[in-house]
Protein backbone atom coordinates (compact mmCIF):
# COMPACT_ATOMS: atom_id res chain seq x y z
CA UNK A 1 0.00 0.00 0.00
CA UNK A 2 2.87 2.34 0.74
CA UNK A 3 4.20 1.75 -2.76
CA UNK A 4 0.79 2.54 -4.26
CA UNK A 5 0.50 5.71 -2.19
CA UNK A 6 3.94 6.89 -3.22
CA UNK A 7 3.14 6.24 -6.88
CA UNK A 8 -0.11 8.19 -6.59
CA UNK A 9 1.62 11.10 -4.88
CA UNK A 10 4.41 11.05 -7.43
CA UNK A 11 1.93 11.04 -10.31
CA UNK A 12 -0.11 13.92 -8.91
CA UNK A 13 2.96 16.03 -8.18
CA UNK A 14 4.45 15.24 -11.56
CA UNK A 15 1.22 16.13 -13.35
CA UNK A 16 1.18 19.57 -11.76
CA UNK A 17 4.86 20.07 -12.46
CA UNK A 18 4.65 19.00 -16.08
CA UNK A 19 1.64 21.21 -16.83
CA UNK A 20 3.80 24.27 -16.33
CA UNK A 21 7.05 23.09 -17.90
CA UNK A 22 6.43 21.82 -21.42
CA UNK A 23 4.59 22.63 -24.62
CA UNK A 24 3.97 19.04 -25.67
CA UNK A 25 4.50 15.68 -24.02
CA UNK A 26 3.56 12.15 -25.05
CA UNK A 27 4.33 8.89 -23.34
CA UNK A 28 3.55 5.21 -23.07
CA UNK A 29 4.29 3.25 -19.92
CA UNK A 30 5.03 -0.43 -19.36
CA UNK A 31 4.17 0.09 -15.69
CA UNK A 32 0.70 1.45 -16.52
CA UNK A 33 0.07 -1.32 -19.03
CA UNK A 34 1.24 -4.33 -17.02
CA UNK A 35 0.38 -3.08 -13.53
CA UNK A 36 -2.86 -1.06 -13.86
CA UNK A 37 -3.52 -1.34 -10.12
CA UNK A 38 -0.31 0.53 -9.41
CA UNK A 39 1.90 -1.96 -7.57
CA UNK A 40 4.28 -4.22 -9.51
CA UNK A 41 4.23 -7.71 -8.05
CA UNK A 42 7.15 -9.94 -9.01
CA UNK A 43 6.09 -13.60 -8.71
CA UNK A 44 8.45 -15.92 -6.87
CA UNK A 45 8.68 -18.71 -9.42
CA UNK A 46 11.19 -20.31 -11.73
CA UNK A 47 11.24 -19.06 -15.31
CA UNK A 48 11.40 -21.84 -17.90
CA UNK A 49 12.75 -20.78 -21.29
CA UNK A 50 12.52 -23.25 -24.16
CA UNK A 51 15.12 -22.76 -26.87
CA UNK A 52 14.84 -21.57 -29.53
CA UNK A 53 12.77 -18.75 -28.02
CA UNK A 54 9.79 -17.18 -29.78
CA UNK A 55 9.75 -13.43 -29.26
CA UNK A 56 7.14 -10.73 -29.79
CA UNK A 57 7.93 -7.00 -29.98
CA UNK A 58 5.37 -4.28 -29.29
CA UNK A 59 4.95 -0.71 -28.13
CA UNK A 60 3.26 -0.24 -24.77
CA UNK A 61 -0.11 1.49 -25.33
CA UNK A 62 -0.51 5.19 -24.59
CA UNK A 63 -3.38 4.71 -22.16
CA UNK A 64 -5.82 6.98 -23.97
CA UNK A 65 -3.56 10.04 -24.03
CA UNK A 66 -2.99 9.77 -27.78
CA UNK A 67 0.27 10.16 -29.65
CA UNK A 68 1.71 11.86 -32.70
CA UNK A 69 3.84 8.73 -33.10
CA UNK A 70 1.92 7.04 -35.92
CA UNK A 71 1.41 3.31 -36.21
CA UNK A 72 3.53 3.33 -39.36
CA UNK A 73 6.38 4.97 -37.45
CA UNK A 74 5.99 2.53 -34.57
CA UNK A 75 6.27 -0.45 -36.90
CA UNK A 76 9.33 1.09 -38.52
CA UNK A 77 11.05 1.55 -35.14
CA UNK A 78 10.05 -1.94 -33.99
CA UNK A 79 11.61 -3.30 -37.17
CA UNK A 80 14.92 -1.79 -36.09
CA UNK A 81 14.62 -3.46 -32.69
CA UNK A 82 13.74 -6.75 -34.41
CA UNK A 83 17.07 -6.81 -36.25
CA UNK A 84 18.88 -6.97 -32.89
CA UNK A 85 17.11 -10.20 -31.91
CA UNK A 86 17.56 -11.77 -35.35
CA UNK A 87 21.31 -12.04 -34.80
CA UNK A 88 20.98 -14.77 -32.18
CA UNK A 89 20.58 -18.44 -33.18
CA UNK A 90 18.71 -19.30 -29.97
CA UNK A 91 15.78 -17.10 -31.09
CA UNK A 92 13.44 -18.94 -33.45
CA UNK A 93 11.24 -16.07 -34.58
CA UNK A 94 10.49 -12.42 -33.84
CA UNK A 95 6.99 -11.11 -34.48
CA UNK A 96 6.21 -7.39 -34.59
CA UNK A 97 2.85 -6.95 -32.82
CA UNK A 98 0.61 -4.07 -33.98
CA UNK A 99 -0.67 -1.65 -31.34
CA UNK A 100 -4.30 -2.66 -31.93
CA UNK A 101 -3.70 -5.92 -30.06
CA UNK A 102 -2.62 -4.18 -26.85
CA UNK A 103 -5.34 -2.89 -24.54
CA UNK A 104 -4.47 0.07 -22.25
CA UNK A 105 -4.22 -1.27 -18.70
CA UNK A 106 -4.66 -4.81 -20.04
CA UNK A 107 -1.97 -6.24 -17.77
CA UNK A 108 -0.45 -9.68 -18.07
CA UNK A 109 -3.87 -11.09 -18.98
CA UNK A 110 -3.77 -9.13 -22.23
CA UNK A 111 -0.11 -10.07 -22.70
CA UNK A 112 -0.97 -13.76 -22.28
CA UNK A 113 -3.69 -13.43 -24.94
CA UNK A 114 -1.13 -11.91 -27.30
CA UNK A 115 1.29 -14.72 -26.51
CA UNK A 116 -1.27 -17.35 -27.47
CA UNK A 117 -2.42 -15.45 -30.56
CA UNK A 118 1.07 -14.92 -31.97
CA UNK A 119 2.65 -18.07 -30.52
CA UNK A 120 5.37 -16.24 -28.58
CA UNK A 121 6.88 -16.99 -25.17
CA UNK A 122 8.69 -13.71 -24.52
CA UNK A 123 7.63 -10.14 -25.28
CA UNK A 124 9.88 -7.09 -25.62
CA UNK A 125 7.80 -4.08 -24.59
CA UNK A 126 9.00 -0.73 -25.91
CA UNK A 127 7.86 2.34 -23.97
CA UNK A 128 8.68 5.99 -24.54
CA UNK A 129 8.47 9.43 -23.01
CA UNK A 130 9.06 12.56 -25.07
CA UNK A 131 8.79 16.21 -24.12
CA UNK A 132 9.37 19.52 -25.84
CA UNK A 133 10.20 22.22 -23.34
CA UNK A 134 8.59 25.64 -23.53
CA UNK A 135 8.98 27.30 -20.12
CA UNK A 136 12.63 28.34 -19.52
CA UNK A 137 12.04 28.43 -15.75
CA UNK A 138 11.02 24.79 -15.31
CA UNK A 139 13.12 22.70 -17.64
CA UNK A 140 13.04 19.13 -16.41
CA UNK A 141 10.70 16.17 -16.39
CA UNK A 142 10.38 12.89 -14.55
CA UNK A 143 10.25 9.61 -16.44
CA UNK A 144 8.87 6.60 -14.55
CA UNK A 145 10.01 3.23 -15.93
CA UNK A 146 9.87 -0.37 -14.79
CA UNK A 147 13.25 0.12 -13.12
CA UNK A 148 12.65 3.48 -11.42
CA UNK A 149 12.50 7.21 -12.03
CA UNK A 150 14.74 9.44 -14.10
CA UNK A 151 14.92 13.23 -14.01
CA UNK A 152 15.90 14.69 -17.39
CA UNK A 153 16.73 18.35 -17.91
CA UNK A 154 16.64 20.53 -21.01
CA UNK A 155 16.74 24.06 -22.36
CA UNK A 156 13.87 26.01 -23.87
CA UNK A 157 12.50 24.43 -27.09
CA UNK A 158 14.68 21.31 -26.62
CA UNK A 159 13.18 17.91 -27.46
CA UNK A 160 14.07 15.19 -24.96
CA UNK A 161 13.17 11.58 -25.75
CA UNK A 162 13.61 8.37 -23.81
CA UNK A 163 12.77 4.88 -25.07
CA UNK A 164 13.05 1.71 -23.02
CA UNK A 165 12.79 -1.95 -24.02
CA UNK A 166 11.70 -4.26 -21.20
CA UNK A 167 11.80 -7.99 -21.99
CA UNK A 168 9.31 -10.19 -20.10
CA UNK A 169 8.72 -13.92 -19.92
CA UNK A 170 4.94 -14.21 -20.32
CA UNK A 171 4.37 -17.33 -18.25
CA UNK A 172 6.36 -16.35 -15.15
CA UNK A 173 5.67 -12.60 -15.63
CA UNK A 174 9.32 -11.96 -14.87
CA UNK A 175 11.37 -9.07 -16.21
CA UNK A 176 14.38 -10.72 -17.86
CA UNK A 177 16.31 -7.59 -18.79
CA UNK A 178 15.84 -4.06 -20.08
CA UNK A 179 17.72 -1.51 -22.19
CA UNK A 180 17.16 2.27 -22.36
CA UNK A 181 17.98 4.85 -25.00
CA UNK A 182 17.86 8.65 -24.88
CA UNK A 183 17.97 11.52 -27.32
CA UNK A 184 18.36 15.28 -26.91
CA UNK A 185 17.71 17.66 -29.80
CA UNK A 186 18.55 21.30 -29.23
CA UNK A 187 15.84 23.84 -30.04
CA UNK A 188 16.91 26.57 -32.47
CA UNK A 189 13.65 27.50 -34.22
CA UNK A 190 12.29 31.01 -34.52
CA UNK A 191 8.70 31.68 -33.50
CA UNK A 192 7.55 31.56 -37.15
CA UNK A 193 9.11 28.17 -37.95
CA UNK A 194 8.73 26.63 -34.51
CA UNK A 195 5.80 24.26 -35.16
CA UNK A 196 7.30 22.66 -38.28
CA UNK A 197 10.74 22.31 -36.72
CA UNK A 198 9.17 20.96 -33.53
CA UNK A 199 7.32 18.26 -35.47
CA UNK A 200 10.50 17.19 -37.24
CA UNK A 201 12.38 17.18 -33.94
CA UNK A 202 9.81 14.87 -32.37
CA UNK A 203 10.18 12.34 -35.19
CA UNK A 204 13.97 12.52 -35.17
CA UNK A 205 13.98 12.25 -31.38
CA UNK A 206 12.41 8.79 -31.54
CA UNK A 207 14.78 7.66 -34.27
CA UNK A 208 17.86 8.85 -32.38
CA UNK A 209 16.70 7.37 -29.07
CA UNK A 210 16.11 3.94 -30.66
CA UNK A 211 19.52 4.05 -32.33
CA UNK A 212 21.08 4.91 -28.97
CA UNK A 213 19.14 2.06 -27.35
CA UNK A 214 20.18 -0.66 -29.83
CA UNK A 215 23.80 -1.05 -28.58
CA UNK A 216 22.45 -1.22 -25.02
CA UNK A 217 19.98 -3.91 -26.07
CA UNK A 218 22.73 -5.94 -27.75
CA UNK A 219 24.83 -5.63 -24.60
CA UNK A 220 21.97 -6.76 -22.37
CA UNK A 221 21.15 -9.72 -24.62
CA UNK A 222 24.76 -10.92 -24.42
CA UNK A 223 24.88 -10.35 -20.66
CA UNK A 224 21.60 -12.23 -20.15
CA UNK A 225 22.94 -15.22 -22.08
CA UNK A 226 25.87 -15.42 -19.65
CA UNK A 227 23.84 -14.58 -16.55
CA UNK A 228 21.37 -17.45 -16.92
CA UNK A 229 24.22 -19.93 -16.71
CA UNK A 230 24.43 -19.16 -12.98
CA UNK A 231 20.88 -17.93 -12.34
CA UNK A 232 18.89 -20.76 -10.73
CA UNK A 233 15.64 -18.83 -11.14
CA UNK A 234 15.87 -19.31 -14.91
CA UNK A 235 15.96 -22.84 -16.34
CA UNK A 236 16.76 -23.54 -19.97
CA UNK A 237 15.11 -26.33 -21.97
CA UNK A 238 15.62 -27.36 -25.58
CA UNK A 239 12.96 -28.11 -28.15
CA UNK A 240 13.18 -31.47 -29.88
CA UNK A 241 15.82 -31.26 -32.60
CA UNK A 242 17.41 -28.09 -31.24
CA UNK A 243 20.97 -28.41 -29.96
CA UNK A 244 22.17 -24.82 -29.85
CA UNK A 245 24.88 -23.05 -31.82
CA UNK A 246 27.73 -24.94 -30.18
CA UNK A 247 26.33 -28.37 -31.03
CA UNK A 248 25.79 -27.36 -34.63
CA UNK A 249 29.43 -26.28 -34.82
CA UNK A 250 30.63 -29.68 -33.60
CA UNK A 251 28.30 -31.39 -36.07
CA UNK A 252 29.70 -29.34 -38.93
CA UNK A 253 33.25 -30.18 -37.84
CA UNK A 254 32.38 -33.88 -37.76
CA UNK A 255 30.92 -33.72 -41.28
CA UNK A 256 34.07 -32.04 -42.58
CA UNK A 257 36.23 -34.72 -40.96
CA UNK A 258 34.14 -37.57 -42.44
CA UNK A 259 34.26 -35.95 -45.88
CA UNK A 260 38.03 -35.66 -45.64
CA UNK A 261 38.41 -39.31 -44.65
CA UNK A 262 36.20 -40.39 -47.56
CA UNK A 263 38.28 -38.43 -50.09
CA UNK A 264 41.51 -39.79 -48.63
CA UNK A 265 40.19 -43.36 -48.85
CA UNK A 266 39.21 -42.90 -52.50
CA UNK A 267 42.64 -41.52 -53.40
CA UNK A 268 44.35 -44.46 -51.73
CA UNK A 269 42.12 -46.93 -53.60
CA UNK A 270 42.79 -45.26 -56.99
CA UNK A 271 46.55 -45.28 -56.31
Amino acid sequence: MLMVGMLALLSSCAAGFWSQSYSQREASSVVDYLYPKGEPVVPDMVTHLTLPVKVGIAFAPEGGRGSVLSEEKKLELLGQVKTVFEKYPYIQKIDVIPSSYLRPGGGFENLSQIGRMFGVDVVAMVSYDQIQFDDPNALSFLYWSIAGAYVIKGDQHDTQTMVDTSVFDINSRKLLFRAPGVSAIKGTATAVAYHEVAREARSKGYEDAVQQMIPNLEKELAAFKERIKQDESVQIHHSEGYHGGGSFSWLALLMVALTGLTLLSRRQQSA
